[in-house]
């Protein structure tokens, strides 16, 4: 067990939690400039299938974090801790910066997208190496009864990630215009990277290698062959199974539908100003931090696994009636209108394509388009063949000859679509909902860097937490903005992206409930 030393300490925590907050800025601005991003480099596509393109690069990022996690875990239990996320956040900045240079779809055409994609990829891979390195280098110089608080700054930290790159983009669309900001402006948050990186590096740098490395280094007990030893027996992959399909996964969906999910969700469907919802979302995130760093100080006293259980029972539970009351508040006409004037979309071919470049090819899914882009919720039906299609507002027909004439339409239904900013009170309620959400995230999030580090042995376990971690936060977490927006396309229903959540957190929580073993208090050979 590492001694106490408050010195050293904090000097791992300060360094471990800041270079997070910079790496996962890195990652993190790519999707808070979602839109802008894709008007800039797939501009030849609808305008929702250019979003939905975005957040398919933004998830292809998380596809590659286990190659990452398999790469720099190998390094991180064959070289050493420090080193390793040395090179990781070094990585991450150059990728980084690398997207504030790329030519747009206007200079260079297919080429554009095409490197944006390898730039993602290469943020991806730096980032599969660096949680479980943070997280591995603090757990083993915190003393046992403290571990829970000391890595729960880490996970803090990547809210602080999300909380830079919302402050940056909102320090940038302040100091230049809205035309400056389309052509160039955009690019400055991705510069920016390069001041964190020369930050992150300096600070790292003053690190000491873990005492635990060193300890099996001067023992001649280093992992020759970490991946294969990570794999040599069924208690082994069980354990990483579990790690992945009842931690990596639930808490991760949870997180993301907390920060990402809500901000499309008050910018697309509650029809707020994207600066407006950009502060909402930030808010609420400031105020989260502290139910990360409460749980796990929390776990230290009862254990890693209750809070866990307990968060995915609520997120279950709670989280249609908080997106539903961020609706109400954020936009109460449209949550009114949508209540007593639903929309309704007949025909007999309704089928639609989100990712359709050259229109619908039906008259209904023309209808659907018009919705689709506005965010306003439609049901489907399905009427015999050769029913020309037709759209019903409150039981009302409606003319559907022009999108005029539906625009027209649906404000006389008290459709309220233009973009707005909520008052006060009302924003303070929208940014009360997000909190609530960052409280269950706090919940199963705060405890899992210790739990993780305790689940595996010293030999092999940068490379035995990380590979779970990344595939369960990279497949599981990455493509739930796209997987979620893409449900919302083609239903029509603003709401139905949280099935989503709610189907991967009821899975987590069964794993949880019958595999997850508590570790809490163990002490680290």
């Amino acid at each position: 067990m590492a001694g106490v030393d408050g010195k050293r300490d904090r000097l791992v925590i300060l360094a471990s939690s800041l270079g997070t907050v910079f790496e996962w800025y890195d990652f993190f601005i790519y999707g808070t400039l979602a839109a802008i991003i894709a008007q800039q480099f797939f501009p030849a596509v609808d305008p929702t299938a250019g979003f939905l393109l975005v957040l398919a690069t933004f998830g292809a990022g998380f596809g590659v974090r286990p190659l990452g996690a398999i790469l720099f875990g190998y390094l991180g239990d064959r070289l050493g801790r420090k080193y390793t996320f040395l090179v990781t956040v070094t990585l991450m900045g150059v990728a980084t910066a690398a997207v504030g240079v790329l030519p747009t779809y206007a200079q260079a055409g297919i080429a554009a997208p095409i490197l944006l994609v390898i730039c993602r990829l290469a943020q991806g891979l730096a980032l599969g190496g660096e949680y479980g390195g943070a997280a591995v280098y603090v757990a083993e110089h915190a003393p046992a009864n403290r571990r829970g608080f000391y890595t729960s700054f880490i996970q803090a930290s990547v809210i602080g990630g999300f909380l830079l790159s919302l402050a940056v983009v909102l320090a940038s669309t302040t100091i230049v215009d809205q035309a400056a900001w389309t052509e160039w402006g955009w690019r400055i948050p991705f510069l920016f990277s390069i001041l964190l990186l020369a930050v992150s590096l300096w600070i790292r740098l003053k690190l000491k290698e873990s005492p635990v490395f060193q300890a099996m280094k001067a023992g001649g007990e280093v992992a020759a062959h970490p991946l294969r030893e990570s794999f040599a027996s069924w208690p082994r992959i069980r354990m990483m199974l579990v790690a992945l399909f009842g931690i990596a996964a639930g808490l991760t969906v949870i997180w993301y539908t907390a920060q990402f999910q809500a901000l499309y969700f008050l910018q697309n469907t509650a029809r707020i100003e994207d600066t407006a919802a950009r502060l909402i979302v930030g808010i609420g995130a400031v105020f989260s931090l502290f139910w990360f760093i409460l749980f796990g100080w929390l776990s230290d006293r009862i254990g890693r696994k209750k809070p866990i259980v307990i968060g995915y029972a609520l997120t279950i539970a709670l989280m249609f009636p908080l997106f539903h009351w961020m609706a109400g508040a954020a936009n109460p006409e449209l949550a009114r209108a949508m209540a007593t004037n639903p929309v309704v979309v007949s025909g007999s071919d309704c089928s639609y394509d989100p990712f359709a470049t050259k229109g619908q090819p039906t008259a209904c899914g023309k209808l659907l388009d018009i919705l689709s882009k506005k965010g306003v919720a439609y049901t489907k039906l399905v009427t015999p063949d050769g029913t020309p299609p037709a759209m019903r507002i409150g039981g009302r027909p409606v003319n559907t000859s022009s999108p005029e004439a539906v625009d027209r339409a649906l404000a006389e239904a008290g459709y309220k679509l233009e973009k707005s900013v909520p008052p006060l009170g009302r924003s303070l309620e929208i940014v009360l909902a997000i909190v609530t959400i960052g409280f269950l995230s706090g919940m199963t999030y705060g405890p899992v860097a210790a739990l993780l580090v305790e689940l595996f042995p010293a030999r092999i376990r940068y490379t035995s937490m990380s590979i779970p971690y990344h595939i369960g936060t990279g497949y599981f977490g990455g493509f739930l903005p796209f997987i979620s927006q893409y449900i919302v396309a083609r239903t029509g229903d603003p709401f139905s992206g949280i099935w989503y959540t709610i189907g991967v957190v009821a899975m987590a929580l069964v794993v949880t409930l019958i595999w997850l073993p508590e570790t809490a208090g163990k002490k680290l050979e």
